[in-house]
């Protein structure tokens, strides 16, 4: 392996978007606390943020549970700016960066990243000089390292990376599910941010948590392998073992999350030529299975004009195509849908499908699950 930027980095990463919430539905301070000691105590220390995650309240907690409580030198804080969400103009995008300051109260990003390049908006960030002004930042000192998120096809992120050599990493979503989906190109991804000699911040390694409750067929090959691990473990140190990883993000919910993670990742092994082979039967089996690709990101329901739920219902829908449990889902689909839009409510007006980072057709999925749920 050759060396690269970022090789000595801890291989697991803290995404503070899925953070756990307390009865409220607020972000649980005080158990975001504890999961950032646990992970500092093992010798941890990158997290991972966005200025739109929770609507700045995932910056806050980053300030609350980490700033205020580390030595600014004993961790590294990466957050993002989104030039197609919260963004009207050049002005507004460029105040992410200093509104990301304020909330965080960190002084400087080690790792700033221009946030979910997609095909229908990465020219926004040409249109607003942002790489110009990440550059400027990280002249200021004020920015460690730059790069990008990305959603898209290999085709753009080559043109991308060719325009913008000086690139320092990227940030893909890479797991052992998507390697050859068509729709998400996790592979060919890899291999173009490799051949432009870019290192790489994994994201999505569990695909949304799906691949720590995988199909029946998957859990049985990985529980025939006799390694006593969780399944979500499969999925880290499948991206961990990836050539040019800086770290693979965990968005981790709660703290026996954490713990988990942790037993596995505080001193990280590669995965063995026995273990590779799992991971290819199961690459297999999954193949097979028909489901909903939806990470739960929610990025498709913040302009929704009917406040349907979407990720919530293809949830419900995958318990009936993964698992079989129709009841169950249709009982999800109800709790999900009963204070909110239905799915038969969509009007096709096609801005969930812009924002969707797994490309998925959200209006022909909400017409199946429509007809499924009745409703």
């Amino acid at each position: 392996m050759e060396h690269y930027f970022g090789e000595t980095t801890p291989k697991l990463g803290f995404g503070l978007m899925r953070l756990p919430q307390d009865a409220s539905g607020k972000i649980d301070i005080e158990q975001t606390k504890k999961m950032v000691d646990l992970f500092m105590d093992a010798g941890q220390n990158y997290f991972d943020t966005a200025y739109v995650y929770g609507g700045g309240d995932s910056e806050r907690a980053a300030k609350a549970a980490l700033v205020d409580r580390y030595p600014r030198e004993s961790f590294t804080l990466a957050t993002k700016l989104c030039a197609w969400q919260g963004a009207h103009d050049e002005k507004t995008a460029k105040q992410q960066f200093y509104t990301s300051l304020e909330r965080t109260g960190a002084g400087y990003f080690d790792y700033y990243l221009l946030h979910a390049l997609q095909a229908g908006n990465y020219r926004s960030y040409d249109k607003y000089h942002l790489w110009d002004f990440v550059k400027e930042q990280k002249a200021k000192g004020l920015i460690r390292h730059w790069g990008f998120s990305f959603h898209a096809t290999p085709d753009i992120l080559d043109e991308i990376l060719t325009e913008h050599p000086d690139v320092e990493f990227v940030q893909l979503q890479l797991n052992y599910a998507d390697w050859e989906n068509p729709d998400v190109t996790a592979r060919a991804n890899y291999e173009i941010a490799r051949k432009h000699g870019k290192s790489i911040v994994v994201m999505e390694p569990v695909k949304g948590g799906a691949l720590a409750n995988p199909p029946e067929a998957v859990r049985a090959i990985f529980d025939g392998a006799g390694q006593n691990a969780s399944y979500a473990s499969w999925a880290i140190r499948y991206a961990a073992s990836l050539d040019g990883i800086i770290t693979v993000l965990s968005g981790m919910s709660n703290i026996a999350q954490m713990e988990d993670n942790l037993s596995y990742m505080r001193d990280f092994k590669p995965l063995d030529a026995r273990e590779q082979e799992a991971i290819r039967k199961a690459q297999e089996a999954i193949t097979g299975i028909k489901s909903i690709p939806c990470t739960a990101c929610h990025y498709c329901t913040a302009g929704c004009p009917k406040q349907i739920p979407i990720p919530e219902i293809f949830a419900a829908r995958n318990r009936q195509l993964v698992w079989g449990q129709l009841e169950g889902g249709k009982a999800d689909y109800a709790q999900a849908t009963k204070d909110a839009g239905a799915a038969s409510d969509c009007i096709a007006c096609g801005q969930c499908e812009r924002a969707c980072p797994q490309q998925i057709r959200v209006i022909e999925g909400l017409k199946d699950c429509a007809e499924a749920f009745g409703s």
